[in-house]
């Protein structure tokens, strides 16, 4: 009897298992580009710190009365070929309050293979962080590279 039930039972249950996992076509729209289509365009469109709306100043600002700036341990310099001796890269970047170097940003171009090498040497920076009245807090650096 109790074979009976667990069979019956059973039957039931994969009768219920193979209808939910029966594959049914999903409705694609052929109009819609597929994501790597948009993720192209994405990576195609130029992105200008003029672009970016400017962001609202916060309601309260804190209040430092003993600041100190962060201070640089390891900064080795990217090994640059500019060819010409007048052309800069400017960087800025945040100094996280883990001393490691967060978002950098390009703020002036030395072209693209001189921006992927300054980009890779200041991952690499570390730094005491700046402080807050004693408390390890972000802060934000700027760094000019050229031909001495």
């Amino acid at each position: 009897m109790i074979r009976k039930t667990v069979a019956t039972a059973l039957v039931g249950l994969s009768g219920v298992l193979g209808w939910s996992a029966t594959a049914y076509p999903s409705r694609v729209n052929p109009k819609q580009p597929a994501l790597t289509q948009w993720e192209e365009q994405l990576r195609r469109m130029p992105a200008h710190i003029s672009e970016f709306s400017p962001v609202a100043e916060p309601m309260a600002l804190p209040r430092c009365g003993d600041v100190r700036p962060p201070e640089a341990l390891v900064t080795p310099d990217p090994l640059l070929q500019l060819e010409d001796e007048n052309l800069r890269v400017r960087v800025s970047f945040i100094v996280g309050s883990d001393g490691r170097v967060h978002s950098p940003f390009i703020l002036d171009s030395g072209g693209a293979r001189e921006d992927q090498v300054v980009l890779r040497a200041i991952r690499r920076w570390r730094y005491r962080p700046a402080l807050c009245n004693g408390v390890p807090t972000d802060s934000e650096a700027r760094v000019q590279f050229g031909i001495r």
